[in-house]
């Protein structure tokens, strides 16, 4: 139920506010994100997770796992947070870049506490709230430089997983 929900609302941002018409235009940044889940969800998400979506009770009866929650949100909220975030990021006026490159990280911030506040979400190995702040920050600046410059932004995302795999100390196990 809870992932209906969130699945409504991602479709209308990418209806309301995705540039979905010149989705083409996204799409390797739309695929690089989802890498990065899928990275993590290979490496971690069973040996080391630093967080595991929780399934309401009403999902779970149906069925519904982490990796089903992972999967669905891979598959719609990262392209419509591409196809929204990317379309409309101010081209003028560094206030207004900072101001609206924040009020992602706010988005997505309120979408995590939601999840926290009604145990859709659990952290393991010293992640918090706060970690997710700090990485969905980089991730959004992550995304823009990856919009214009790609292989720039692989190396800040390889610098940013360093710095998160010595700072959790991440076990070689997890290399399987």
């Amino acid at each position: 139920m809870t992932n209906a929900i969130y699945a409504i609302f991602w479709l209308g941002i990418l209806i309301i506010l995705g540039d979905w018409r010149n989705w083409r235009r996204y799409y390797p940044t739309i695929l690089f994100f989802m890498l990065g889940d899928f990275i993590y969800m290979y490496l971690l998400s069973d040996h080391y997770p630093m967080w595991k979506y929780v399934p309401s009770s009403a999902d779970r009866e149906i069925g519904i796992t982490n990796t089903h929650i992972s999967f669905s949100i891979m598959l719609l909220k990262y392209p419509a947070t591409v196809l929204a975030y990317l379309a409309h990021f101010p081209r003028q006026g560094l206030f207004m870049k900072w101001f609206y490159y924040l009020a992602w990280v706010m988005i997505y911030y309120i979408n995590e506490t939601i999840d926290w506040h009604f145990h859709l979400i659990k952290y393991y190995n010293g992640w918090n709230i706060g970690w997710s702040v700090l990485f969905n920050a980089v991730m959004f600046f992550i995304l823009k430089v990856h919009f214009h410059r790609p292989l720039l932004a692989w190396i800040f995302s390889a610098v940013f997983i360093v710095f998160l795999w010595n700072t959790f100390d991440v076990p070689s196990k997890v290399f399987r």
